[in-house]
């Protein structure tokens, strides 16, 4: 049964990725809170509405995607965010930011063009 379990965490250790991190409200608040200053779970915790089951869980699913570390600071442990990681995010994004610049390019000249035709 416990190498079962392991398997099971493994899998879906495995299948977690950045956007699947990013993909719930939630944690993409908890990344936000995360942004200015590393936390407790209580800390976090107390942000939201949810019990403090439902953010652990939310924690450990940024956790197993890297989007945070854990640091033992006596009995309590504090959230980072790892930038590193979210510039994954950014640089995927980055494709879609070109051809959005580029559709409004195109849509600018049209525009210059409309406004001169009309003089």
């Amino acid at each position: 049964m416990y190498i079962c379990n392991q398997l099971v965490s493994y899998l879906a250790f495995m299948r977690r990725d950045v956007f699947q991190a990013i993909s719930d409200p939630t944690r993409r608040a908890i990344l936000v809170l995360l942004a200015a200053q590393a936390m407790t779970p209580n800390a976090i915790a107390a942000h939201f509405n949810g019990s403090r089951q439902s953010i652990s869980k939310h924690l450990r699913i940024l956790s197993e995607c890297a989007l945070l570390t854990q640091k033992q600071d006596g009995r309590e442990i504090h959230y980072e965010l790892k930038i590193d990681k979210m510039k994954e995010i950014d640089v995927w994004l980055e494709q879609f930011r070109k051809i959005m610049e580029t559709q409004f390019q195109q849509l600018d000249d049209v525009l210059h063009i409309l406004k001169h035709s009309e003089k």
